[in-house]
Protein backbone atom coordinates (compact mmCIF):
# COMPACT_ATOMS: atom_id res chain seq x y z
CA UNK A 1 0.00 0.00 0.00
CA UNK A 2 1.34 3.41 -1.23
CA UNK A 3 1.69 5.40 1.96
CA UNK A 4 3.43 9.10 2.57
CA UNK A 5 4.87 9.94 5.70
CA UNK A 6 4.49 13.86 4.94
CA UNK A 7 0.91 13.54 6.20
CA UNK A 8 1.83 11.78 9.39
CA UNK A 9 1.03 8.09 10.35
CA UNK A 10 -1.92 6.61 11.74
CA UNK A 11 -2.33 3.51 13.65
CA UNK A 12 -5.43 1.62 13.06
CA UNK A 13 -7.22 -0.74 14.83
CA UNK A 14 -9.90 -3.34 13.74
CA UNK A 15 -8.01 -3.03 10.29
CA UNK A 16 -10.12 -5.96 8.91
CA UNK A 17 -13.45 -4.82 9.58
CA UNK A 18 -15.84 -3.29 7.46
CA UNK A 19 -14.68 0.46 8.79
CA UNK A 20 -11.10 -0.72 8.69
CA UNK A 21 -10.99 -1.81 5.42
CA UNK A 22 -12.24 1.46 4.38
CA UNK A 23 -10.43 3.62 6.42
CA UNK A 24 -7.18 2.22 5.07
CA UNK A 25 -8.44 2.80 1.19
CA UNK A 26 -9.20 6.28 2.10
CA UNK A 27 -5.88 7.01 4.14
CA UNK A 28 -3.63 5.44 2.22
CA UNK A 29 -2.06 8.68 1.53
CA UNK A 30 -0.46 8.12 5.15
CA UNK A 31 1.83 6.43 6.46
CA UNK A 32 -0.41 3.48 7.89
CA UNK A 33 -0.41 0.91 10.68
CA UNK A 34 -2.81 -1.75 10.17
CA UNK A 35 -3.51 -3.98 13.12
CA UNK A 36 -6.55 -6.80 13.93
CA UNK A 37 -7.02 -8.09 17.10
CA UNK A 38 -4.26 -11.22 16.62
CA UNK A 39 -1.50 -7.95 16.29
CA UNK A 40 -3.07 -5.76 18.66
CA UNK A 41 -4.78 -6.93 21.62
CA UNK A 42 -6.32 -3.46 22.56
CA UNK A 43 -8.01 -5.01 26.14
CA UNK A 44 -4.40 -5.16 27.20
CA UNK A 45 -2.76 -2.83 27.82
CA UNK A 46 0.70 -3.50 28.59
CA UNK A 47 0.58 -4.86 24.74
CA UNK A 48 -0.98 -1.51 23.70
CA UNK A 49 1.59 0.56 25.42
CA UNK A 50 4.67 -1.34 23.75
CA UNK A 51 2.88 -1.12 20.19
CA UNK A 52 2.45 2.64 20.77
CA UNK A 53 5.73 2.88 22.13
CA UNK A 54 7.60 1.56 19.15
CA UNK A 55 5.60 2.69 16.15
CA UNK A 56 5.50 6.56 17.52
CA UNK A 57 1.87 7.03 15.68
CA UNK A 58 0.22 10.59 15.27
CA UNK A 59 -3.22 8.90 15.38
CA UNK A 60 -4.63 6.02 16.77
CA UNK A 61 -8.34 5.19 15.01
CA UNK A 62 -9.49 2.56 16.73
CA UNK A 63 -12.04 0.88 14.79
CA UNK A 64 -12.02 -2.38 17.10
CA UNK A 65 -14.89 -3.24 18.65
CA UNK A 66 -17.63 -6.63 19.47
CA UNK A 67 -20.62 -5.16 17.20
CA UNK A 68 -23.13 -8.94 17.79
CA UNK A 69 -25.72 -7.11 19.56
CA UNK A 70 -27.65 -10.00 20.19
CA UNK A 71 -23.92 -11.83 21.30
CA UNK A 72 -23.20 -8.60 23.53
CA UNK A 73 -26.32 -10.17 26.10
CA UNK A 74 -24.34 -13.47 26.32
CA UNK A 75 -20.76 -12.78 25.68
CA UNK A 76 -20.85 -9.71 28.34
CA UNK A 77 -17.06 -10.12 29.81
CA UNK A 78 -15.75 -10.08 25.65
CA UNK A 79 -18.39 -7.14 25.16
CA UNK A 80 -17.14 -4.92 28.25
CA UNK A 81 -13.17 -5.71 27.90
CA UNK A 82 -13.23 -4.99 23.65
CA UNK A 83 -16.03 -2.09 24.13
CA UNK A 84 -14.92 -0.02 27.23
CA UNK A 85 -11.77 -1.39 28.72
CA UNK A 86 -10.21 -1.55 25.04
CA UNK A 87 -11.21 2.15 24.62
CA UNK A 88 -9.84 3.19 28.36
CA UNK A 89 -6.32 1.51 27.39
CA UNK A 90 -5.91 3.80 24.04
CA UNK A 91 -6.81 6.46 25.66
CA UNK A 92 -4.49 6.16 28.98
CA UNK A 93 -1.79 5.35 26.52
CA UNK A 94 -2.59 8.13 23.69
CA UNK A 95 -2.38 10.61 26.64
CA UNK A 96 0.63 9.13 27.58
CA UNK A 97 2.24 9.54 24.04
CA UNK A 98 0.23 12.82 23.55
CA UNK A 99 -1.17 11.24 20.61
CA UNK A 100 -5.09 12.04 19.05
CA UNK A 101 -7.21 9.08 19.21
CA UNK A 102 -10.07 8.91 17.11
CA UNK A 103 -13.02 6.12 18.70
CA UNK A 104 -16.54 5.03 17.04
CA UNK A 105 -19.39 4.91 19.32
CA UNK A 106 -23.14 4.14 18.35
CA UNK A 107 -26.39 5.30 18.32
CA UNK A 108 -27.14 2.65 20.70
CA UNK A 109 -25.57 4.54 23.92
CA UNK A 110 -29.25 6.28 23.61
CA UNK A 111 -32.13 4.71 25.09
CA UNK A 112 -34.52 5.56 21.51
CA UNK A 113 -37.38 7.75 22.77
CA UNK A 114 -36.64 10.43 21.57
CA UNK A 115 -37.99 10.46 18.69
CA UNK A 116 -36.88 13.75 17.84
CA UNK A 117 -32.88 12.50 17.80
CA UNK A 118 -29.97 12.73 19.53
CA UNK A 119 -27.82 15.77 19.00
CA UNK A 120 -23.82 15.24 19.68
CA UNK A 121 -24.44 17.32 23.05
CA UNK A 122 -26.93 15.15 24.77
CA UNK A 123 -26.09 14.53 28.17
CA UNK A 124 -28.55 11.25 29.18
CA UNK A 125 -27.12 8.55 27.65
CA UNK A 126 -28.93 5.65 29.05
CA UNK A 127 -28.58 2.44 26.62
CA UNK A 128 -31.15 -0.61 26.76
CA UNK A 129 -28.63 -3.30 25.62
CA UNK A 130 -25.51 -4.43 26.53
CA UNK A 131 -23.76 -3.56 23.66
CA UNK A 132 -24.99 0.22 23.99
CA UNK A 133 -24.07 0.07 27.87
CA UNK A 134 -20.05 -1.25 26.44
CA UNK A 135 -19.89 1.85 24.22
CA UNK A 136 -21.68 4.02 26.65
CA UNK A 137 -19.00 2.72 29.11
CA UNK A 138 -15.97 3.43 26.49
CA UNK A 139 -17.11 6.37 25.84
CA UNK A 140 -16.94 7.42 29.19
CA UNK A 141 -13.49 6.18 30.09
CA UNK A 142 -11.94 8.43 26.91
CA UNK A 143 -13.13 11.54 28.40
CA UNK A 144 -11.87 10.39 31.81
CA UNK A 145 -8.49 8.92 30.56
CA UNK A 146 -7.99 11.33 27.13
CA UNK A 147 -7.76 14.89 26.63
CA UNK A 148 -6.99 14.86 22.53
CA UNK A 149 -9.91 12.66 21.26
CA UNK A 150 -12.77 12.24 18.72
CA UNK A 151 -14.99 10.09 19.66
CA UNK A 152 -17.60 9.36 16.30
CA UNK A 153 -21.00 8.26 16.54
CA UNK A 154 -22.32 5.74 13.63
CA UNK A 155 -25.24 3.89 13.06
CA UNK A 156 -26.57 0.79 11.25
CA UNK A 157 -23.37 0.68 9.48
CA UNK A 158 -22.07 -1.95 6.81
CA UNK A 159 -20.10 -2.11 4.43
CA UNK A 160 -17.58 -4.42 2.18
CA UNK A 161 -15.28 -7.02 3.92
CA UNK A 162 -17.97 -8.02 6.30
CA UNK A 163 -21.33 -9.37 7.88
CA UNK A 164 -24.08 -6.84 7.54
CA UNK A 165 -27.61 -6.39 7.28
CA UNK A 166 -27.43 -5.55 3.77
CA UNK A 167 -25.73 -8.84 2.30
CA UNK A 168 -27.92 -10.77 4.82
CA UNK A 169 -31.11 -9.50 3.35
CA UNK A 170 -30.10 -9.60 0.01
CA UNK A 171 -29.06 -13.59 0.88
CA UNK A 172 -32.31 -14.01 2.94
CA UNK A 173 -34.81 -12.34 -0.63
CA UNK A 174 -32.71 -15.24 -2.61
CA UNK A 175 -34.08 -17.85 -0.30
CA UNK A 176 -37.71 -17.02 0.62
CA UNK A 177 -40.76 -15.62 -0.93
CA UNK A 178 -42.17 -13.98 1.50
CA UNK A 179 -40.23 -12.36 4.95
CA UNK A 180 -41.45 -10.31 7.64
CA UNK A 181 -39.12 -7.33 8.42
CA UNK A 182 -39.50 -4.70 11.54
CA UNK A 183 -40.81 -1.38 10.96
CA UNK A 184 -40.93 0.56 14.22
CA UNK A 185 -37.62 0.87 14.75
CA UNK A 186 -35.95 4.12 13.36
CA UNK A 187 -32.86 5.13 12.06
CA UNK A 188 -29.99 6.45 9.36
CA UNK A 189 -28.39 3.13 7.73
CA UNK A 190 -24.81 4.07 7.05
CA UNK A 191 -21.81 2.71 4.51
CA UNK A 192 -18.70 2.59 5.78
CA UNK A 193 -16.66 4.54 2.85
CA UNK A 194 -18.85 7.67 4.07
CA UNK A 195 -17.62 7.54 7.46
CA UNK A 196 -13.91 6.79 6.31
CA UNK A 197 -14.22 9.49 4.60
CA UNK A 198 -15.77 11.96 7.32
CA UNK A 199 -13.23 10.95 9.59
CA UNK A 200 -10.71 12.01 7.15
CA UNK A 201 -12.01 15.78 6.81
CA UNK A 202 -12.19 15.71 10.87
CA UNK A 203 -8.54 14.47 10.46
CA UNK A 204 -7.26 16.62 7.93
CA UNK A 205 -9.08 19.82 9.17
CA UNK A 206 -8.16 19.14 12.45
CA UNK A 207 -11.64 19.88 13.74
CA UNK A 208 -12.35 20.88 17.12
CA UNK A 209 -11.84 17.90 19.61
CA UNK A 210 -14.88 16.24 21.07
CA UNK A 211 -17.81 14.32 19.87
CA UNK A 212 -19.19 14.18 16.26
CA UNK A 213 -22.17 12.26 14.82
CA UNK A 214 -21.86 10.58 11.59
CA UNK A 215 -24.20 9.05 9.35
CA UNK A 216 -25.57 9.36 6.44
CA UNK A 217 -28.80 11.65 6.38
CA UNK A 218 -32.41 11.04 6.33
CA UNK A 219 -33.95 8.17 8.12
CA UNK A 220 -35.85 5.30 7.79
CA UNK A 221 -37.39 1.95 9.48
CA UNK A 222 -35.83 -1.81 9.33
CA UNK A 223 -38.57 -2.52 7.04
CA UNK A 224 -38.09 0.81 4.76
CA UNK A 225 -34.27 -0.12 4.51
CA UNK A 226 -35.19 -3.73 3.07
CA UNK A 227 -37.68 -2.40 1.06
CA UNK A 228 -35.35 -0.14 -0.85
CA UNK A 229 -32.48 -3.06 -1.15
CA UNK A 230 -34.69 -5.01 -3.03
CA UNK A 231 -35.42 -2.42 -5.29
CA UNK A 232 -32.39 -1.59 -6.32
CA UNK A 233 -31.56 -5.44 -6.86
CA UNK A 234 -34.49 -6.34 -8.25
CA UNK A 235 -36.03 -9.03 -5.45
CA UNK A 236 -39.06 -9.74 -6.17
CA UNK A 237 -40.10 -11.72 -2.32
CA UNK A 238 -42.73 -9.97 -0.57
CA UNK A 239 -41.88 -7.95 1.97
CA UNK A 240 -44.23 -7.90 5.22
CA UNK A 241 -43.69 -4.85 7.89
CA UNK A 242 -43.81 -6.89 11.57
CA UNK A 243 -43.63 -4.95 15.24
CA UNK A 244 -40.35 -5.35 17.09
CA UNK A 245 -42.73 -7.65 19.37
CA UNK A 246 -43.25 -10.11 16.33
CA UNK A 247 -39.79 -10.12 16.08
CA UNK A 248 -38.03 -11.11 19.10
CA UNK A 249 -34.42 -11.02 19.85
CA UNK A 250 -31.97 -11.73 23.08
CA UNK A 251 -31.17 -7.73 22.91
CA UNK A 252 -33.81 -5.12 23.34
CA UNK A 253 -33.28 -2.12 20.42
CA UNK A 254 -34.16 1.11 20.71
CA UNK A 255 -36.99 2.39 18.76
CA UNK A 256 -35.71 5.90 17.99
CA UNK A 257 -32.01 6.18 17.44
CA UNK A 258 -31.45 9.04 15.21
CA UNK A 259 -28.16 10.68 15.30
CA UNK A 260 -28.31 14.36 14.27
CA UNK A 261 -25.42 16.05 12.68
CA UNK A 262 -25.02 19.51 13.69
CA UNK A 263 -21.05 19.95 13.72
CA UNK A 264 -19.86 17.98 10.32
CA UNK A 265 -20.94 18.86 6.37
CA UNK A 266 -24.28 17.34 5.84
CA UNK A 267 -23.86 13.99 4.39
CA UNK A 268 -25.54 11.96 1.17
CA UNK A 269 -28.91 10.32 2.04
CA UNK A 270 -28.82 7.12 2.98
CA UNK A 271 -30.61 5.72 -0.19
CA UNK A 272 -27.23 7.40 -2.38
CA UNK A 273 -25.11 5.47 -0.30
CA UNK A 274 -26.86 2.27 -0.65
CA UNK A 275 -27.10 2.61 -4.17
CA UNK A 276 -23.08 3.23 -4.52
CA UNK A 277 -22.90 0.42 -2.36
CA UNK A 278 -24.95 -2.10 -3.99
CA UNK A 279 -23.45 -1.05 -7.83
CA UNK A 280 -19.65 -1.08 -6.72
CA UNK A 281 -17.44 -3.66 -6.09
CA UNK A 282 -14.26 -3.76 -3.01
Amino acid sequence: MKTNMKNGKILITGANGMLGQDLAQVFSDYDLLLFDKNRLDITNIDEVEKVIKKEKPNYIINAAAYTDVDGCEENKDICLAVNATGPENLAKISKKYDIKLVHYSTDYVFNGENKNGYPEDYSDMDPINMYGQSKAEGEEAIKINCDNYYIIRISWLYGHGGKNFVDTMINLGKEKDELKVVNDQHGSPTYTRDVAEMTKHIIKKNLELGVYHATNSNECTWYEFTKEIFKIKKIQTKLDPCTTDEFPRPAKRPEYSILLNTKLPKMRSWKHALKEYLTSSN
